[in-house]
């Protein structure tokens, strides 16, 4: 759509009020959080007989309690570490950033993780931060850290349904997703009651919920496989995930291990067979090499497409394998026959 010079002008001013309404927002989240913290010290809250500082603010404030409790934590942790409450209070770094930077100040890192917040986008700082502290803490501290922030909690809503939040180290988180999703990809997908399809979100919760009831596709048992990438510029899961050498070498003993050879040119090396369906090896080998969807780039609930059909060849090779997601996988097939 071709806009005037006079609409075009509009969309500018609207743009540079919006920019501006951000920046003054953004001062005022660092009040908040300040604000807070202080009030969390006093007295008023408790003379008033509320249960906690952040209810008795979410009351007046018409927000969840959750809201403010992250408030007066971000608040109280500034205290200690100046440039950053400095840079928070000047704009130069925003409030979804300062969530994350004070979940790992310490005085040994604040300059560097400053910088860092700096210059990466938000959206990618908590994935810098991670990488940061892989490459530059103790992996003693770092599994210390993934230990004291596991939780699991619940939420009631209005409808009756109910949200739960779970956060595992890495290595437990991995597990978990492996063991739902390969009691999705075992389960035949069936239309909802109104004729449509069931979303991938809904077919999980439908695994998961199969796995604790023990009804799952394979008679209660979910067998799965984590594989952990242990390379000279550290160890990650299969999805890129960052995990310590110490949780790696933790599992060793009670791990059944298999090795991926690359060659020269460090492609996995090829392991071809006749067989009609891939081999655990194979598997590993065409993941590694094709990392997400040919189609859409997608990396979860990926499958093994032979291409050209194994109906026409006979044989399945890692070089005739490509990996696909569940979705694209089905609507390639149904496109070609």
């Amino acid at each position: 759509m071709l806009l005037t010079t006079v609409e075009l002008d509009e969309q500018i001013k609207t743009a540079e009020s919006l920019v501006g309404l951000g920046h003054r927002l953004a001062r005022g989240h660092h009040d908040l959080v300040v604000g807070a913290a202080q009030f969390a010290d006093g007295p008023v809250w408790i003379a008033q007989g509320a249960p906690s500082a952040a209810h008795w603010l979410a009351e007046r404030l018409d927000l969840a309690p959750a809201t403010v409790r992250e408030w007066i934590r971000i608040g109280r942790t500034l205290r200690g570490f100046d440039a950053s409450a400095g840079a928070f209070k000047a704009g130069d770094i925003s409030y979804a950033k300062v969530r994350v930077l004070t979940r790992y100040l310490t005085t040994h890192n604040e300059n560097d993780l400053l910088e860092l917040a700096k210059a990466v986008p938000a959206d990618r700082f908590a994935e810098a931060v991670a990488a940061w502290t892989m490459a530059n803490e103790p992996g003693e501290v770092i599994d210390a850290r993934h230990r004291r922030d596991r939780s699991l909690k619940f939420r009631n809503h209005a409808d009756g349904t109910r949200t739960m939040f779970v956060r595992l180290d890495p290595v437990s988180g991995g597990a978990l997703q492996a063991a739902i999703d390969s009691e999705f990809m075992r389960h035949h997908t069936q239309r909802e009651p109104d004729g449509t399809f069931p979303t991938l979100a809904q077919q999980r919760v439908d695994a998961l919920c199969r796995i604790i009831a023990g009804t799952s596709a394979s008679s209660g048992r979910v067998d799965y496989e984590i594989v952990l990438h242990v390379r000279g510029d550290g160890c990650t899961l299969d999805d890129g995930t960052p995990i310590t050498q110490s949780s790696v070498a933790r599992l060793l003993d009670t791990s059944f291990i298999r090795l991926l050879i690359h060659n020269a040119e460090h492609n996995p090396v090829n392991a071809s067979t006749r067989r009609r369906h891939p081999t655990k090896r194979q598997k590993r080998i065409v993941k590694e090499r094709d990392r997400a969807c040919l189609d859409c780039g997608r990396t979860e609930l990926l499958e093994y497409d032979h291409n050209p059909p194994f109906e026409a060849t006979h044989q399945t090779r890692t070089d005739e394998l490509e990996l696909r997601c569940a979705p694209c996988h089905t609507t390639r097939h149904l496109s070609t026959s």
